[in-house]
């Protein structure tokens, strides 16, 4: 039987399409399950301030009533207006292993895409690059991290079948602690220190670092380091606050680190969390009503092996002055604190050199890799 394509309409069919994924990769040992609750909210206006400034449009695929996949056209009109272009964004792409579903779904897309005046078409990402972003085209055998986007083998070729062209790649590096901070990263922490004037501050708790920082200035070096990379747009202040009630009340502030100058302005954060995977997959996409404990017990723990690297952004002016010293000389002693064997990055541009450099200073591996396609509507 033929692939029926479907827009999602009602509440039955946007839990089929948030729900879709974790079916799919029921019982994979390496994908992290999504919470059913965000991908509703996601979808949702006055739930996601990205849908402030974007529009999208959800598709199921059906074979024999069956759903077999899943896209999200969408189109964030302010990211638009930064770069110019009448970029179709797609995301939430997922299928089984049929080139007919997958075109299918694709044709499906750029049809909503052209009818909404854009002319080129980018994916898989999402609304922000606060999403998942990119395909994994290397590393099918590596735990996915609850920020990434984790994929069977099989998608490459679907996406190389259609037509599409490699736009970016990112590459995720997994780094081994050293027991101390190494002589010369603590001798650079030392300058930078006493040339740059340069200070680190610690919050105990999301409230106290609103309190410090109620403009959540944070979010204003997060703007300055990221404004040049790939597909980013600009955080409105609902975004900020949103992400700053959101997130930051998940976050043990042992692993934020913020550096200031001498006239107390933020020039560096350096942010990450827990690995939650084997919480989430144990959690099974849902809270209730036992997948919250497993949550707060990882993100709570006081012992972890594996931790993510959220991210480390640097104000451009400061870039030059080793501030990143700064924070791997505070952040190694509390990995050492935890017991924490594996640090691994979020996705890092394969081109930002700068960036890849911070890293390969320690023992290290580059494990994962994830691509961004383009073509033409």
């Amino acid at each position: 039987m033929s692939v029926e394509i479907r827009r999602v309409q009602t509440k039955r069919e946007m839990r089929e399409f948030v729900g879709f994924a974790n079916k799919l990769y029921n019982g994979n040992k390496y994908y992290c399950p999504t919470l059913y609750y965000d991908e509703i909210n996601t979808f949702t206006k006055g739930k996601n301030p990205a849908l402030d400034f974007s529009e999208f449009g959800l598709f199921l695929a059906y074979r024999d009533n069956k759903t077999v996949g899943r896209i999200a056209a969408i189109i964030n009109h302010k990211a638009n207006e930064v770069w110019q272009c009448k970029k179709m964004r797609f995301g939430w792409f997922d299928f089984i292993d049929d080139l007919e579903v997958s075109h299918a779904l694709l044709d499906t897309a750029r049809v909503w895409g052209r009818e909404h005046g854009m002319t080129e078409m980018n994916g898989p990402v999402g609304f922000t690059d606060m999403d998942k972003e990119g395909l994994l085209v290397d590393g099918y055998a590596e735990m996915a991290a609850m920020p990434e986007q984790y994929n069977f083998p099989y998608y490459e070729k679907h996406f190389t079948d259609y037509g599409f062209e490699k736009d970016v790649d990112w590459i995720a590096i997994q780094i081994t602690p050293p027991n101390a901070v190494p002589e010369r990263w603590q001798r650079m922490a030392d300058i930078v220190q006493r040339r740059s004037h340069l200070h680190i501050i610690k919050v105990k708790n999301s409230k106290e670092l609103l309190q410090r920082y109620p403009n959540m200035e944070y979010f204003e070096v997060l703007s300055d380091a990221y404004s040049k990379l790939y597909n980013y747009q600009p955080l409105t202040k609902e975004q900020m606050r949103f992400y700053s009630e959101y997130y930051f009340g998940l976050l043990n502030f042992d692993f934020v680190t913020i550096i200031e100058h001498d006239k107390n302005e933020i020039v560096a954060l350096g942010l990450g969390m827990p690995d939650l995977t084997i919480a989430m997959q144990k959690a099974g996409g849902t809270l209730f009503p036992f997948g919250w404990y497993h949550l707060i017990k990882a993100l709570k723990a006081k012992k972890m092996d594996a931790f993510d690297l959220l991210l480390i952004a640097v104000r451009p002016d400061y870039q030059e002055h080793g501030a990143h010293a700064l924070i791997f000389a505070e952040q190694i002693p509390w990995f050492n604190k935890y017991g924490i064997k594996r640090v691994e990055t979020t996705n890092i541009l394969e081109a930002n050199s700068k960036n890849i450099a911070n890293f390969t200073g320690f023992d290290h591996r580059i494990h994962k890799r994830h691509r961004a396609y383009k073509m033409a509507l």
